[in-house]
């Protein structure tokens, strides 16, 4: 085995981290399950969360099989005949079948746990708000650990027995394929359900906010779990392999060719330090539970700065043990502290995207409550003032996205950018655990509501799913930011490869070049429709639904005076169909695209093309899930009793920029780094395809 001849021993820790976050994740999930569920009606509803949710994820699943198969049928033609991998073809369709399980398998049993603790949650919260932050963070700690276990352990596996990190590629790529299905198909269900729920329930007849009587109710809570807890999940999950796989890559193409120490130590930094950010995230997690939690928000949001502090200190203790490896020089051990400080600075630039996304999302902060005090003077206010700070909102996390670049570049060049990156990642950990908090904390609301607790409780839990939101907020900045820097040293490393595999192309991006210039704006222009496909698929299935509970409402009086059950199930199968259907056009776009302009125009236009979503999608998605973010808590701060409350003029304004807000910030904005990293991997994946089409130049030679 490598690792055995080069002594780099320091890449046991990953192991060891991986172990030991699947050891804490099963001990959370065993508090979890002792908790007590609650009363009849609570039991009764999440079980109808749970039917939902399981339906949903299987038929999703299903469908995303076929996907999977296919594609890797394709793969393995593609490498079968082209012969490029220094390893066999079938181990990169095992890489990439391993990558599709993983993700999915943590998405499923994270969206599992978290459909267990929501009644428990509400039934906690009946004692207090303390134990009640505890059963829903510890459910949501579950899928943190579980996705980063799960994605940091795959990658070692892969690594020891292939010796070769481009079969991490596959790996990737297989779980880029959950992500996009899993993110933008939860997305799709949640905001159809949520966004018919609100303009009939509460806008036509007045029912509070996850009313039993609403028939979509009970649809909009499973959402939220196939959505915000397998969705991100899956999506945070593909992040985080794609950023430690484009530092490897990065690594091995330029150390391949030098010493055999030298390559392996630089190839496996990046999962040396992400193991220090999984041991970050684990001792963060039993700090916070340690801590009082009056305030849920601070609590949430110390552990993230605890998981920083932590993970610059751990990862600096992993780099001095690397520096024990035999073999290693003094110049190696210089560009390792490069690469230390690289990921350090990208950590700290994430924190930079969630304070600011926080600052732009916080109900107690200027920019939400200047929007909700827009809404008195009417909808059309609501909705300008909350799309310019949206707009707003993007400048501080794109200088700090800068600065971070800047300073990375400036210490070890493109590598350096990589492992800023990785940085930004590390602590997914608590990322993910912070994000699933919140539609558990939103799914407790609801039951709570449903199974008739007192209003004091049903308050406790508003205070919960409040700090829920803006947790939500700052985990979709962090996401995007990763996103940027990662995609950015895939595309480095694609050039880099691309230009080894061709003979005639000179690999510069020269906007001036026709090729290239084309690339660029097709680029931009995919992340724009992308955007557009997914909030219209919202758009249809939440006019069904709409009718749908018009329909109950008007053939069935006796569900408004609580003496008939609506029908839940009509609408999680009008969900549950419309967006499986609605994800055939977003699927092949985001595959299909690179591989069409690689094919038509070349690889300098694939880079071209890459480098226009990068830029676009960054923007888009910091702008569509703030913007979104804010019209949700300045709708929720109104419903607090500010600016007069429930009823008033400037309450119906906030629900409907919280309406339009929903597909902006649950849909299409966070599902948009998915798209991107999707696109840099199967321009990767497929470059032999595109060097035997003319040589990389393409069919259209211009």
């Amino acid at each position: 085995m490598i690792f055995a001849v080069t002594g780099v021993w320091t890449i046991w820790l990953v192991l060891v981290a991986a172990i030991a976050a699947f050891v804490a994740a099963f001990l959370l999930k065993k508090k979890v399950d002792t908790a007590d569920a609650g009363n009849e009606e609570m039991v009764k509803v999440q079980g109808y969360i749970r039917d939902g949710a399981g339906a949903f994820i299987k038929r999703q699943y299903t469908t995303l099989a076929v996907f999977v198969l296919g594609l890797a049928i394709a793969l393995g033609i593609l490498y079968g005949v082209s012969g490029s991998l220094d390893f066999h073809w079938s181990l990169m369709v095992l890489s990439y079948l391993l990558g599709s399980f993983a993700s999915g398998w943590a998405g499923w049993l994270g969206m599992k746990v978290g459909v267990d603790a929501n009644a428990k949650t509400a039934q906690a919260a009946t004692k207090g708000l303390t134990p009640a932050f505890d059963v829903s963070f510890f459910g949501g700690a579950v899928m943190g650990l579980i996705c980063s276990a799960s994605a940091l352990g795959g990658v070692f596996i892969l690594y020891f027995f292939a010796e070769d990190p481009l079969i991490i590629l596959g790996f990737s790529f297989g779980a880029s394929t959950i992500a996009l299905f899993a993110k933008a198909g939860g997305g799709i269900f949640t905001k159809t359900a949520d966004v018919a729920a609100d303009l009939v329930g509460k806008i036509e007849y007045s029912l509070p906010e996850d009313d039993p009587r609403n028939p979509a109710a009970v649809a909009d809570n499973v959402g939220d779990n196939v959505g915000d807890i397998a969705g991100m999940g899956a999506d945070l999950f593909d992040s985080y392999v794609a950023s430690l796989i484009a530092a490897m890559l990065l690594a091995y193409s330029v150390f391949r060719n030098m010493e055999i120490v030298d390559a392996q130590v630089f190839t496996t930094y990046p999962i040396i330090i992400s193991a220090a950010g999984l041991f970050a995230s684990i001792i963060g997690i039993i700090i916070i539970s340690k801590m009082q939690k009056e305030s849920p928000g601070k609590a949430l949001n110390s552990g993230t700065w605890i998981a920083t502090g932590l993970f610059i200190v751990i990862a600096l203790m992993f780099t001095l043990l690397t520096f024990t490896t035999p073999g290693i020089t003094d110049e190696m051990k210089n560009r390792l502290w490069l690469n230390w400080g690289s990921a350090s600075i990208g950590v700290v630039a994430g924190l930079v995207i969630g304070l600011t996304t926080d600052y732009y999302t916080d109900d107690s902060k200027h920019p939400t409550q200047a929007v909700a005090e827009s809404s008195q003077q009417g909808h059309a206010l609501n909705i300008l003032t909350g799309f310019s700070y949206g707009l707003l909102s993007v400048a501080p996390p794109t200088l700090g996205i800068v600065v971070a670049m800047a300073i990375s570049f400036t210490l070890d060049g493109v590598w350096g950018v990589a492992s800023a990156s990785v940085g930004m990642l590390a602590i997914v950990g608590t990322i993910v655990s912070n994000d699933a908090y919140g539609p558990i904390v939103d799914n407790a609301r609801g039951i709570a509501e449903q199974g008739g607790l007192e209003e004091d409780v049903i308050a406790l839990c508003d205070k919960l799913d409040s700090a829920g939101n803006t947790a939500k907020a700052i985990t979709k900045g962090f996401s995007i930011g990763a996103a940027a820097l990662t995609v950015l040293a895939l595309l480095y490393s694609f050039m880099v490869e691309a230009e080894e595999a061709t003979v005639d192309i000179v690999m510069e991006l020269n906007l001036l070049d026709v090729d290239v210039m084309i690339g660029a704006l097709l680029g931009v222009m995919v992340p724009c429709v992308y955007s557009a496909v997914l909030i219209f698929a919202v758009d249809k299935n939440a006019q069904v639904m709409v009718k749908e509970i018009r329909t109950q409402f008007e053939e069935h009086p006796g569900i408004l005076e609580g003496t008939e059950a609506a029908d839940f199930e009509r609408c999680i199968d009008i969900a549950t169909k419309g967006s499986l259907k609605a994800l055939i056009v977003p699927s092949l776009l985001s595959v299909g695209a690179p591989i069409v302009v690689g094919i038509i125009f070349g690889i300098r236009s694939l880079g071209a093309f890459l480098a226009g979503t990068i830029l676009i999608g960054f923007i888009f998605g910091l702008l569509l899930s703030n913007a979104g973010g804010t019209w949700d808590n300045a709708k929720k701060y109104i419903e607090d009793g500010n600016l007069g409350g429930k009823g008033t003029l400037a309450h119906a304004a906030a629900v409907t920029g919280d309406t339009v807000g929903d597909p902006f910030k649950d849909t299409a904005g966070p599902a948009i780094n998915t798209l991107i990293c999707v696109m840099s991997l199967t321009a990767s994946i497929f470059l032999p395809l595109f060097v035997a089409v003319g040589g990389g130049a393409g069919l259209i030679q211009l």
